[in-house]
């Protein structure tokens, strides 16, 4: 059943056809015209008819009755539905009513298993009921410290059930856990008892799996993953229907504190935005890329996100070697052992050789060759060694016996490639010299080749599983060529294929991905070998080699940084992958069917090579400088990762200091206490207990210094696992912070005193520049939003900087009428938004002084930004309005403004006549002023015009256009034009509610509007969504859709069939790979 929250309410039957394909029937109708539903859910009856609970409210007779007295006699009932499989039909089958604080409702076991039924959950109360049972009631513990006024409220709900027993987990809006059991005869209930748990960060959905975890879907911050320790038989505190005493104010309440973590323990978080406050892109670290500052999380999971571009590396060792080394490897003693043995680093004049044991030691005795630099160590045939060196090859059979081979004449080796079996060396001249391991395990030589030109780089392909040799050698050289070679004893040091590229290369790997049926995708996938060319101008080149005849296709480039990328194979989750050390390093991996190229947050590397020992089994051991970097890589498929700075409160806006780099940032919170209120309080429950505990508080001393340190860390993490403690929703916390972003510190911290919150904030230079750049903060003063909005007074901080821009201090404070929910600087002043007033203020010795308004807005301002001499108003209900400042007159116009009522949550300023918002609906759209419009507007000499123009209808005499309208289905809570790649360029990166970051990019030619709007169409007729819903029709969910290309529709393309891939190719005249070349161009357009 699936429920609206008025009127409809829809039943759908699923059967299976005989293929056994899950199939659904057209709906039957139960719906019930003034209705309000706010919970449904189905009743386990076994086998019989399937029986739907709904909690319900009637609001026909309210919404005739002007007095209001049948809205507040309103009365919520619990409806059982009955959905007849003989006649196919829903009927209502029993309805009666229940408390009127009631939210949710819980499927009970039945059909043998428990006594059927529901609970209902009430504020306060958990209810169970049935039709034809009395009402079994419990109360729902409650905080010790929870304003009398605070109801409890369940708001998600697990079932545990096994063969003989189950019990639900019901989690209050506190985030505390209750298990909730039901003693019970048959389909009798005798007893519901309530239990005190756990309690973790409120979770908008729990679930109980089978193996023992608990996964818990956060509202606000990172989800977790639970393992249960216990199921709560111990003692604690509980409440139970027997025990209910009714008193003349109502029931008893039970009380309790929460505590520390007993029956469960979190083994894994999965990181999440929600919800993004605020957003900035900059480069305050000097970085490659720019980081994206966001502001996120609600009350104590508050903090503030450095995100970065790339894949996080946890590092699990770093030491210092004696030199500067050029060169590591790690190698096996045999081919079938787990670990590596040595690590084997390269200098200039020597080679290093470390054993991998319990610790990493130096070693004498490994028969390699220490007096000379190394050109390649690795494992030959199944438990021999060799090293390359630039005189010579030597062989290290697994009895200890060496075999020498010396270059000859005064030759040396400046470059190798190998594999387990087959080995080729370039020497100078470029004279290639190819040998291969025959049975008996001895290196032989097989061919010699004159190249026409000194080689600049070799790779061989792996040996195929089955095979004795791999046909491929690929062979880089100096006149920007990469050529392919066999290695077959039919024509060996043929040359099958050549590529020009567009520099020399330095660098070349080949990659083989194993062949996968029904891979992560769902798709097919041969097996393939990919060349991979690292040139010298700091491009990747990639191209697809042939497995028959060795011919070159399908090339893609892309730019990774100013250094020659270097290319190792390494390994991750068991498959081949590719480091690239650039100016930064790079992992090429595959990742759920797709190739990824992702950049690892770490400095640049020289040289590296996988890792792998029983403390580790997939690392990278890397050389940088001097020192020897072993580390791992986490979280494959992430695209950022996060530095986390945690924060006082909710964080509703950030600035950036100009000069100093330093962020401020405003907080506050509704209902809670300060940070001093919550300590004292919490000093006094501490104190009480501890006064219980021994009687004496002078033991107290004693506690602290000694026996005390258990209880620290457990109130460390309290705020952020209990929440704040909650106060009257009339009171208000707030603090301004400024927080050097490079250590994560906060080198200020302002709390606001007086009930006073801050809404808005911006840096201003005022026109005598005395102070230098200001600090302006809007703050409003006992807010409240219920029953009606009212507020004390509304006032417009300024503070300055000291301490060289440290931290603040107050210059002086002004009052005024509303809530200055906008603050911006505009010529020298500064501009406030309060309420329906535009204003302009200039700066005086004790307070801000008027110089212009305009009152003509109609509702609340809520942004405003500026350029020249216009200012762009954002309303809170009718979108943009475009301002003039006519400084001759000192007078304000409004001359533009947008025809579509927009309730505004973000907006931005793209150029002198563009503006992009969001709305609170889940739109994001651009508005566009007219050129001409916009050019007479500014050649209006007189200003007579503007002046005189009438509006239409109460409105600006001009319109905007809307040029761009995308349904995205998440309320945008930030807008910023951006790059986020060197040289990229720019887009609009906006965040969401929902933690989500995403981009628009404009597209720059008319041939990719026309590929990728004929690839969205086709996507959308050949890969419907799972629902069946029609893709345009959610795109155009408010607005139709207008000149937007939904990227993430074309991205599923590589997961289609190959059959779908290609008739979709067909019908636009391509092959699969040049579409999926396209998708990947964009994409590296934008990150």
């Amino acid at each position: 059943m699936v429920a609206a929250c008025e009127k409809q309410k829809l039943v759908y039957v699923l059967n299976r056809d005989a293929a056994a394909r899950l199939t659904i029937s057209s709906p039957l109708e139960a719906h019930k015209s003034h209705t309000i539903t706010y919970s449904v859910t189905g009743v386990d009856c076994g086998f019989d008819n399937p029986v739907f609970a709904a909690i319900e409210l009637d609001y026909s007779e309210a919404d005739i009755d002007p007095t209001g007295q049948a809205a507040a006699d309103a009365q919520k009932h619990l409806t059982f539905y009955e959905l007849d499989l003989g006649l196919n039909h829903v009927s209502r089958k029993w309805s009666e009513p229940v408390d009127n604080g009631a939210n949710l409702l819980v499927t009970v076991p039945g059909g043998g298993d428990g006594p059927s039924g529901v609970l209902v959950c009430a504020e306060n109360f958990v209810i169970y009921k049935n039709q034809g049972h009395p009402d079994v009631r419990a109360v729902i513990p409650r905080r010790a410290d929870l304003p009398a006024e605070r109801g409890v409220l369940v708001v998600s709900a697990a079932t545990h059930r096994q063969k003989s027993m189950f019990f639900f987990l019901l989690q209050t809006e506190y985030g505390d856990i209750f298990r909730v059991t039901l003693e019970h005869e048959g389909d009798r209930v005798t007893e519901l008892k309530i239990k005190y748990f756990d309690t973790i960060p409120v979770t908008s959905s729990m679930s109980v799996l089978k193996t023992g975890f608990l996964f818990a879907a956060s509202e606000f911050g990172n989800h977790a993953l639970y393992q249960f320790q216990a199921i709560g038989e111990a003692e604690d505190v509980e409440a139970s229907s027997a025990t209910l005493m009714e008193t003349e104010e109502g029931f008893q309440p039970v009380f309790f504190q929460p505590r520390g973590l007993k029956n469960l323990v979190r083994i894994d978080q999965v990181e999440s935005l929600m919800p993004i406050m605020d957003m900035r892109v900059m480069n305050l670290f000097e970085e490659e890329t720019p980081q994206v500052f966001t502001l996120c999380g609600r009350g104590p999971r508050s903090s503030l996100r450095i995100l970065r571009p790339g894949l996080a590396i946890n590092e699990m060792a770093v030491s210092q070697l004696p030199g500067t080394p050029s060169a590591v490897w790690t190698v096996k003693k045999n081919v079938n052992d787990e670990f590596d043995a040595y690590i084997v680093v390269s200098f200039v004049n020597a080679t290093l050789v470390l054993s991998i044991g319990e610790t990493i030691e130096e070693v004498s005795d490994s028969g390699f060759l220490d007096t000379t630099p190394s050109l390649s160590v690795s494992l030959l045939g199944d438990d021999s060694l060799m090293q390359v060196h630039p005189n010579g090859i030597r062989h290290i059979r697994e009895d200890g016996r060496i075999n020498e081979w010396k270059t000859p004449g005064k030759k040396t080796i400046v470059k190798v490639g190998l594999n387990r079996l087959q080995v080729v060396i370039a020497l100078s001249g470029g004279e290639l010299i190819y040998f291969e391991m025959d049975m008996t395990g001895q290196l032989m030589e097989v061919e010699k080749h004159e190249m026409p030109g000194d080689v600049a780089c070799l790779d061989i392909a792996p040996v195929p599983e089955g095979r004795h040799r791999s046909r491929f050698l690929a062979v880089g050289s100096y006149d920007n060529t990469i050529r392919i070679l066999s290695l077959d004893p039919d024509d060996c040091m043929q040359i099958l294929s050549v590529q020009s590229v567009s520099s020399p290369p330095e660098s070349l790997l080949l990659l083989e991905v194993q062949a996968s049926t029904g891979g992560e995708d769902g798709a097919d996938h041969p097996a393939s070998v990919f060349l991979n060319a690292g040139l010298q101008n700091g491009v990747l080149f990639r191209t697809v080699v042939d497995m028959v005849t060795g011919q070159l296709s399908d090339t893609r480039s892309r730019f990774l940084g100013l250094r020659a990328p270097k290319l190792f194979s390494a390994t991750v989750r068991g498959r081949q992958a590719m480091l690239c050390l650039s100016s930064r390093p790079w992992l090429g991996y595959i990742h759920q069917g797709h190739f990824l190229l992702t950049p690892l947050s770490y400095e640049t590397l020289e040289y590296a090579a996988s890792f792998s020992s029983d403390q580790c089994a997939e690392g990278v051991v890397a050389v940088a400088g001097e020192a020897l970097r072993i580390f791992t890589i986490e979280r494959l498929g992430e695209t950022f990762n996060e530095t986390v700075v945690p924060l006082r409160y909710t964080p509703r806006k950030f600035v950036l200091q100009p000069k100093r780099k330093h962020l401020i940032i405003i907080e506050s919170d509704q209902g809670a206490f300060t940070a001093e209120e919550r300590e004292a309080a919490r000093k006094e429950c501490l104190e009480a207990a501890k006064m219980g505990e021994n009687g004496n508080a002078n033991n107290g001393q004693q506690m602290e210094n000694g026996g005390g340190a258990g209880d620290d860390e457990d109130d460390a993490l309290s705020d952020e696992q209990y929440g704040y403690p909650k106060a009257e929703s009339d009171k208000w916390v707030s603090c301004i912070r400024v927080l050097d972003p490079r250590t994560g510190n906060t080198t200020c911290l302002l709390e606001l005193q007086e009930n006073e919150a801050a809404f808005s904030l911006c840096t201003v230079n005022f026109h005598d520049k005395e102070y230098g750049t200001l600090l302006a903060v809007g703050t409003a003063k006992g807010l409240q939003f219920w029953p009606k909005r009212s507020l004390a007074a509304g006032f417009i901080h300024i503070y300055r900087f000291v301490e060289e821009g440290k931290s603040l201090e107050l210059v002086h404070k002004t009052q005024v009428e509303g809530v200055p929910l906008t603050l911006c600087q505009f010529q020298g002043r500064l501009l406030a938004g309060i309420g329906s007033v535009l204003r302009l203020y200039d700066l005086g010795k004790r307070r801000l002084l008027r110089k212009c308004e305009n009152k003509l807005f109609p509702n609340t301002i809520v942004s405003m930004h500026t350029y020249r001499d216009r200012i762009y108003v954002g309303d809170i209900q009718e979108s943009f309005h475009y301002c003039k400042y006519r400084r001759d007159e000192n007078q304000l116009y409004i001359f533009a403004d947008d025809s579509v009522p927009r309730w505004l949550t973000a907006s931005h300023h793209i150029d002198f006549d563009t503006m992009a918002g969001a709305d609170k609906f889940g739109n994001i759209y651009f508005v566009r002023l007219p050129q001409d419009l916009s050019d007479e507007i500014e050649e209006d000499p007189t200003g007579g015009k503007i002046k005189w123009e009438q509006g239409k209808l109460n409105g600006a005499p001009n319109k905007m256009e809307e040029i761009v309208q995308f349904h995205v289905g998440d309320v945008v809570t930030c807008l910023q034009k951006a790059s986020l790649i060197p040289g990229g360029g720019e887009c609009v990166i906006y965040g969401t509610v929902m933690g989500s970051l995403g981009a628009l990019l404009p597209f720059n030619s008319r041939e990719d509007v026309d590929f990728f709007s004929h690839l969205e169409m086709h996507m959308r007729q050949e890969h419907p969504p799972l629902c069946g819903r029609d893709h345009m029709a959610f795109r155009s969910a408010y607005f139709p859709v207008k000149d937007v290309i939904d990227g993430d529709l074309c991205e599923q393309f590589p997961t289609l069939p190959p059959d779908l891939q290609r008739k979709i190719a067909d019908e636009l005249d391509r092959t699969p790979g040049e579409i999926l070349k396209k998708l990947e161009d964009v994409r590296n357009k934008i990150i």
